[in-house]
């Protein structure tokens, strides 16, 4: 009897709980609320979102792992449907401070929140299990980070998903859903939406957080750290352009 590897397994697991529940999502069209004009003006639909998350937390076979793709795709899928406007932590966190609860607050603290216990679940120590916490969350907020044109999230999670593949078969689970949609996100007929990102990036966090010890934690919590803050100032930029 051949085995197959987990890592295949899990990819192709992955892809195919993607593909199935996208394919089935575009055979009932679900109206305006599924769909989104993209950068270039046209319509496309969301439906690679709610596919990846499925995909990648069946695929993950870790249950700290789906939890955290779970979580970040429910807190994505809220911003989906009721985002605003505002851009980067500090004007949604101004507004929390003014007693209102934005989207990107509920993605903000959601997804931290879940991150944290995923950490914890992943990890045996205290300082791991909050590095875990945040290697998982900003890796999440990167992915979404990258959204900005077809594909990018995509490609992002594939490179980032890579390496991961010789520590272990969590890599692997983000990697095939990516893979799934990704010819359709490339051609613009659908996009991941900050469901699907959010959700990726989750996942692919998990992979980085069960695979590194404490010094691979800080590096990539240092780095995403740094990107997060190099997001902040590109939202504030386009929000206050210069004259």
């Amino acid at each position: 009897m051949i085995r197959t590897p987990p890592r295949a397994a899990s990819f192709v697991v992955a892809a195919g709980v993607s593909r199935a529940v996208y394919q089935g999502l575009r055979r009932r069209p679900g109206g305006a609320r599924w769909t989104r004009t993209n950068h270039a003006g046209r319509s496309v639909d969301l439906y690679a979102g709610p596919a990846v998350v499925l995909g990648a937390a069946v695929g993950a076979g870790s249950g700290p792992a789906a939890f955290a793709v779970l979580a970040a795709g429910a807190c994505g899928a809220y911003d989906d449907v009721n985002g605003d406007h505002r851009r980067g932590f500090r004007a949604h966190l101004a507004a929390l401070r003014d007693g209102e609860v934005t989207s990107g607050a509920v993605k903000l603290l959601g997804i931290g929140a879940a991150s944290l216990v995923a950490g914890a679940l992943l990890k045996e120590r205290a300082v791991d299990k909050v590095l875990a916490g945040v290697v998982i969350a900003g890796t999440a907020h990167l992915v979404n980070l990258v959204d900005v044109r077809p594909g990018r999230a995509g490609l992002t999670v594939l490179a980032l998903g890579a390496p991961g593949l010789v520590r272990g078969p969590l890599a692997a689970a983000p990697m095939g859903a990516a893979a799934a949609v990704i010819g359709d996100d490339l051609g613009e007929r659908t996009m991941l939406g900050d469901m699907g990102a959010h959700a990726l990036g989750a996942a692919v966090g998990s992979a980085v957080a069960a695979g590194n010890g404490r010094l691979g934690l800080a590096a990539h919590a240092v780095g995403l750290i740094a990107a997060a803050a190099w997001g902040e100032r590109e939202a504030s930029s386009r929000a206050h352009p210069s004259e």
